[in-house]
């Protein structure tokens, strides 16, 4: 009885007093090769859920006004998938992916530029609005992706 009552509260004791206490010969396996596999992402990858210009990015995404002019509305939906696309390239740590999406992101933001003589001045400022803020969003994670400061 006594060696029982002991043995309880031993574990007791080992359960609460230590989180990381694991004798499974796996787990050290598992986490040098979790570790090694970040370390190999790092190269360019950012935790994007953290992240807050890729939340505001996400934010202006889902708030994206709807225009007048149909052709702005198309490259906008463009726009919008395109960041999309960015953002889950940033999360995957893919870095060629992420670079065709920049090249479709100035592509998309360079058509925009020229759509946008066909709007009212009010809808203009609104959109120049969005996309300064998209712009400054995104190099800032291009920065901090390539590691400038």
């Amino acid at each position: 009885m006594r060696r029982l009552l002991f043995l309880g509260i031993l574990l007791l004791i080992t359960s609460c007093a230590t989180e990381k206490l694991n004798l499974s010969p796996l787990s050290n396996t598992f986490s040098s090769e979790a570790k090694s596999d970040s370390e190999n992402s790092k190269s360019i990858s950012i935790n994007i859920t953290e992240n807050v210009n890729a939340s505001e990015i996400t934010n202006l995404i889902s708030t994206f006004p709807k225009f007048t002019n149909t052709a702005v509305n198309d490259e906008v939906s463009t726009l919008k998938y395109t960041l999309q696309n960015y953002l889950y390239a940033i999360a995957a740590g893919n870095n060629s992916g992420k670079n065709k999406t920049i090249r479709n992101l100035e592509k998309s933001y360079k058509n925009i530029q020229k759509l946008r003589k066909y709007l009212k001045k009010d809808e203009d400022e609104v959109l120049n609005r969005y996309l300064v803020r998209l712009k400054t969003n995104v190099t800032v994670i291009e920065d901090s992706v390539n590691g400038k400061k």
